[in-house]
């Protein structure tokens, strides 16, 4: 009984030694860690680009007081309107209905059983999208001429792939900026970089967009003009955040 007695103690004691290294090993780490130099810096690119795709949006809006009536008068309006644009060239794939609504519109005075129904207003949008933004101009006068009576918007982007070129330049310009700033402060340091830690994107572009043109093509058209129309150019940002590490 005492020789168990005294052995308790011992393996007790091992133990302990033991625990007391691995925390030992735990500590280091966490100090080489926290010792680590590093410079953090960020950098911004800019690049501009011309669109070359745009999304035109209108509307057929029809109106009677017999709501099928309505609806079958905008059905004929808009088919003429997509049969005149696939004459013109636009491919069917292009063309993409993007909205339709039939709602009632009431009588200005109320009865005692509410609100009567004067006539009901159907309207059937189409956006069409090309990819040759000299076009764009054509289509609303052909839209227009063909009974769309309801404009929406005009919007210019850029392709995948002209938009990854663009955002390339803009994240090249990025980091050139950045490595630049950090080459700065590591001299003015008096230090070395050595290598990239870690590195964070984001950016983007945002298309041009014009919207209620449906006033200007209508006068336009009526008048014998055709639209002009400028796409404007569009701006590639890139942003970047970079952590050297330096000795």
């Amino acid at each position: 009984m005492i020789i168990m007695t005294r052995r308790i103690p011992l393996v007790i004691l091992v133990t302990a030694i033991i625990a007391m290294a691995l925390v030992g090993c735990a500590s280091a780490a966490a100090t080489d860690t926290t010792n680590e130099k590093t410079i953090s810096v960020s950098g911004s690119g800019n690049v501009i680009g011309t669109p070359d795709r745009a999304q035109v949006t209108f509307a057929v809006s029809t109106e009677n007081s017999d709501v099928k009536v309505a609806q079958q008068a905008n059905a004929l309006q808009m088919t003429r309107v997509i049969d005149a644009l696939v004459a013109y060239g636009i491919p069917k794939d292009a063309l993409k209905t993007t909205g339709y609504t039939i709602y009632p519109v009431y009588e200005d005075t109320k009865t005692p059983f509410g609100q009567k129904v004067r006539t009901y207003q159907v309207s059937n949008t189409l956006t069409v999208t090309l990819h040759d933004v000299n076009k764009t101009g054509d289509v609303i006068d052909i839209a227009v001429a063909n009974g769309i009576n309801q404009a929406q918007s005009i919007q210019f982007m850029l392709s995948d792939v002209q938009a990854q070129v663009l955002r390339t330049q803009a994240l090249t310009n990025a980091v050139t900026r950045a490595r630049a700033d950090a080459d700065t402060i590591a001299t003015a340091l008096g230090t070395t970089i050595l290598d990239v830690k870690s590195a964070e994107t984001s950016g983007g572009y945002t298309p041009v967009l014009f919207q209620n043109y449906q006033a200007d093509s209508v006068t336009m058209k009526s008048a014998g003009a055709a639209t002009p129309i400028q796409t404007g150019d569009i701006t590639v940002t890139a942003q970047v955040s970079v952590t050297y590490r330096i000795r």
